[in-house]
């Protein structure tokens, strides 16, 4: 029976990586139910480079009979070593050097009892399924190649980091067929126009495209939304958008289309709205969509007619967009009314950054002695360039001594 010393790796608030002995010696049964997490296992040497490469060096003979090892034995923990080693480098990203010495005790040949393992190391059901997802798509086979999956997407234009992230994201991707799921929708989607150069992002983006059916589930979804109104011509940018309004169910179609319904929007600006900014298909309707609307309506906002405008203020969060930037301008003596009248007028204003856009140019604005009633009127001021239009306009506008009214920056 092989046994291994087991540790835990732990970071402290410098990021510096050490190693924490917390139990005593397992056998290789035990070290097969360890999953990946804050835990890894070390047998005999193992050395952890900055190039997240490592050696896990076999013992020799005499060593092997001497901890009652057998050839078989030692060549399965090996193996299992350099599993957790790789699926923790993905999963992790440990990068550290380390050296680590096992058996520091070694067992006598007396036989002794499997420990059992400690609650911090039980194996965690989603990591176990990506540790083997992501061995699965780096596994070599007899003949020294990659799987046929793999050696596909790779001559698409992807490299196998991205595919290994693909299996972690979404572990089931590492099973999909080749002839009966990848090469399928690769080909559907090149058929409807998409660059076969756009195919790498795409699954990227949503490897959960390869395991939906085309008959069953995509293209039903695809006619469906073209009865609503989305442009035939446009699916090849409405894909490459969100590739994941494909992947939902009719359930959740209807759900938001009854919604934008509900709101006011008319039939024949929903296919507009999709085309456009498909992403908002998959917004959650209680948790973002209502609330968003009824945020806005708060100002006093037309939210049918800002949803036609600018659809991506609802994809918007509402903590880090929405209230900060309706906080900037209540601090700044504007009531709810204008700053309703301001989102109206320019859709969108919030979208921009506060620290990157808002700021700045209100800060240059307070140098250009206009009195603040010019914001409600013309918001779009905030969509300019403030190094490349506003400051050099009114910069000329200086020098010749031109007074001109607000809007010609």
């Amino acid at each position: 029976m092989g046994w291994v010393s087991v540790l835990r790796v732990r970071e402290n608030e410098l990021g510096i990586g050490f190693y924490e002995n917390v139990s005593p010696l397992y056998n290789s049964q035990s070290l097969n139910s360890l999953c990946i997490g804050e835990d890894s296992v070390y047998w005999n040497r193992v050395l952890w480079t900055p190039m997240r490469s490592f050696q896990c060096e076999s013992m020799d003979l005499d060593k092997q009979q001497k901890y009652g090892l057998g050839n078989d034995s030692a060549n399965n923990v090996n193996q299992r070593v350099l599993d957790v080693f790789a699926a923790d480098s993905e999963i992790r990203g440990y990068s550290s050097l380390k050296v680590l010495e096992s058996f520091p005790n070694p067992p006598d040949n007396k036989e002794k009892p499997v420990a059992q393992l400690i609650a911090s190391l039980s194996p965690s059901l989603p990591d176990s399924k990506k540790l083997k997802a992501i061995s699965r798509v780096s596994e070599i086979g007899p003949a020294g190649e990659l799987r046929p999956q793999v050696l596909y997407l790779i001559e698409l234009g992807m490299d196998l980091d991205q595919i290994k992230s693909m299996a972690r994201r979404h572990p089931p991707f590492a099973y999909c067929s080749l002839e009966g799921k990848i090469k399928p929708i690769v080909e559907f989607l090149v058929d409807l126009g998409l660059p076969k150069s756009d195919i790498p992002s795409i699954l990227n983006k949503k490897p959960q495209l390869c395991k939906f059916s085309l008959s069953k589930n995509i293209i039903p979804t695809m006619a469906f939304l073209e009865g609503l109104g989305v442009d035939k011509k446009q699916w090849p940018k409405v894909i490459y958008r969100c590739p994941s309004v494909l992947c939902l169910s009719r359930q959740k179609l209807k759900t938001t289309v009854d919604f934008l319904y509900e709101i006011g929007v008319s039939k024949e600006s929903i296919g507009k709205i999709l085309t456009r900014f498909p992403k908002i298909i998959s917004c959650s309707v209680e948790d973002k969509l209502r609330p968003t609307a009824e945020f806005f309506c708060s100002l006093g906002v037309d939210v049918a007619a800002l949803l036609c405008r600018v659809p991506q203020n609802y994809s918007l969060s509402m903590e880090a967009n929405l209230k900060p930037v309706t906080e900037f301008f209540l601090e700044r003596g504007y009531s709810m009314e204008e700053v309703g009248t301001m989102i109206s007028r320019f859709g969108a204003l919030y979208t921009y950054s506060l620290a990157k856009n808002l700021i700045p140019k209100w800060e240059f604005f307070l140098t250009m002695d206009h009195p603040h009633s010019e914001l409600v009127k013309h918001p779009q001021y905030f969509g300019y360039s403030l190094e490349k239009r506003i400051k050099p306009r009114y910069a000329l506008m200086k020098e010749f001594g031109v007074v001109l009214p607000f809007p010609a920056y």
